[in-house]
């Protein structure tokens, strides 16, 4: 019996291996593009723009694949060589977001940020960019001999997608963040009654005192715009505001609602 499963685990070995591969090379052969979200302050100027990814296949190129998906396959080293290819990007912008005093955000995991430290040129490259804003995702998983406090050497931090995952207070307390942004379903979900509202001021104000500011995300009416701009909310921004629009129209982006 046991010499059978030998033989039965040699016989499928190289076929998993052929697909690990194939699926290795898929992940490798994507595409990236990229655009910006404005994000506006309560009194309509624009605060800063997120960065945002978008990943195609050659073999289907009007088909977009998610960017957590993508982010979830790469490794660490793919996923530093695609920060460096947004990092070089933005610096063709520098005097456009120092002229304005604009900040740009850029997605980051905690492994990817944590590798970071052993690459000397890209720490120079962020040194070159102060208007530039590392956005963590929440629900990151850090090594164990890792903490959120080893991440505060590149400089503020801003907190994504507050009120989904792995969402707690505690992530708060270990970390000062610049602006923590607080996911559209949790907004939703808080302003469907009118002790959801109240709770929804509550927890702005609390959240106010671990940060300089809350943003919300995914305002899509002007009806909603009208709720944050009531709130302690410092920012918004969602399909209402501006969708994504491609990086090269970025010189043109609205500076004022």
């Amino acid at each position: 019996m046991k010499s059978e499963q030998v033989i039965q685990r040699l016989s499928t070995t190289p076929e998993a291996s052929i697909e690990s591969l194939q699926e290795h090379r898929y992940w490798l052969q994507c595409e990236r593009a990229y655009t910006y979200q404005p994000i506006y302050r309560i009194d309509g100027r624009l605060m800063a723009v997120e960065i945002l990814t978008v990943v195609t296949h050659p073999s289907n190129p009007g088909q977009r694949i998610a960017p957590d998906r993508y982010f979830a396959e790469v490794s660490v080293r793919q996923r530093l060589d695609v920060l460096e290819e947004q990092l070089n990007m933005l610096s063709g912008f520098g005097a456009f977001f120092l002229q304005h005093d604009i900040l740009a955000s850029v997605n980051v995991d905690g492994p990817t940020l944590l590798a970071l430290r052993q690459n000397p040129s890209l720490l120079d490259l962020v040194a070159s960019l102060p208007w530039m804003r590392f956005e963590l995702v929440e629900h990151v998983r850090l090594p164990q001999d890792s903490s959120f406090a080893t991440m505060c050497e590149f400089g503020p931090l801003w907190l994504d997608d507050f009120g989904t995952g792995m969402a707690n207070f505690s992530a708060l307390s270990e970390v000062q963040y610049d602006y923590i942004k607080v996911a559209r379903d949790l907004f939703i979900m808080l302003r469907q009654t009118s002790e959801g509202r109240n709770l929804f001021t509550l927890l702005l104000q609390l959240m106010n005192r671990y940060c300089k500011g809350v943003i919300v995300e995914g305002v899509e009416t002007l009806e909603e715009w009208r709720d944050v701009q009531g709130s302690p909310a410092a920012a918004a921004q969602g399909y209402f505001l501006s969708r994504p629009v491609p990086m090269e129209s970025l010189e043109s982006v609205i500076i004022t609602l």
